[in-house]
């Protein structure tokens, strides 16, 4: 089945863009097509002027791009400490993996009370932040995050945009899948509509978020 068509879209370097639509828009396609997970048929990915289309997941983590998956693929009989260990495989990590535990520690200081404890006893909200403190640990210059705030509780949506931001001002280049649209025009750089595979519209949060077609299909409730 082929779930994008012919979409185009940049991402600029520092800045934090969303991918908002509807289920099955193709807004996961997308990220996976860039990590690695999906192959592309046609067109190219390009990060820093090299094209990394159809690269292997593991040499685009290496080139500087991570992806958090919807579906919080953990190691559930590890410890919190160790799934976060495992985020930095690749050899430049793994020489930083005590600092940058360190900064994983710093954002979520939640996970250094779990840390002995299986990741598989951990709430739905404490996986979230394991698995974006494990992607950190690879180092990306670029992160991407699929639905992120999906079934989690408005306090711990709250807080999950709050350490994105926090993510931000660290130099990392965030862009995002998601589909609470009214949470998230309000802090992103740019964002694309995607529609049954193409980009519908595109703009600044500011600009989305008073489109009369937006306020329609995503923030009218």
């Amino acid at each position: 089945m082929e779930a994008l068509h012919g979409i185009s879209l940049n991402v600029d370097q520092g800045s934090l863009t969303a991918i908002i639509g509807h289920n099955g828009g193709g807004k996961s396609t997308t990220l996976k097509a860039t990590a690695g997970l999906v192959k592309v048929q046609r067109g190219t990915i390009h990060f820093k002027n090299r094209q990394i289309s159809n690269m292997a997941p593991h040499e685009v983590v290496v080139e500087g791009i991570s992806l958090i998956p919807a579906d919080r693929k953990l190691f559930p009989y590890l410890s919190v400490r160790d799934n976060l260990r495992m985020g930095a495989f690749s050899k430049q990590a793994w020489t930083q993996r005590n600092r940058n535990l360190e900064m994983v520690f710093e954002l979520f200081p939640k996970l250094v009370q779990l840390q002995n404890k299986e990741s598989r006893t951990l709430s739905g909200g404490e996986q979230q932040m394991l698995i974006i403190g494990r992607a950190l640990m690879s180092e990306p210059e670029v992160l991407l995050l699929d639905e992120p705030t999906a079934g989690l509780a408005p306090l711990l949506v709250n807080k999950v945009f709050e350490v994105i931001q926090d993510i931000q001002k660290k130099n990392v280049t965030i862009l995002m899948a998601e589909q609470s649209a009214a949470k998230i025009l309000g802090i992103v750089d740019k964002a694309y509509v995607i529609e049954n595979g193409q980009i519908a519209l595109e703009g600044s949060g500011e600009e989305l978020t008073h489109n009369p077609l937006v306020i329609e299909a995503y923030l009218r409730v």
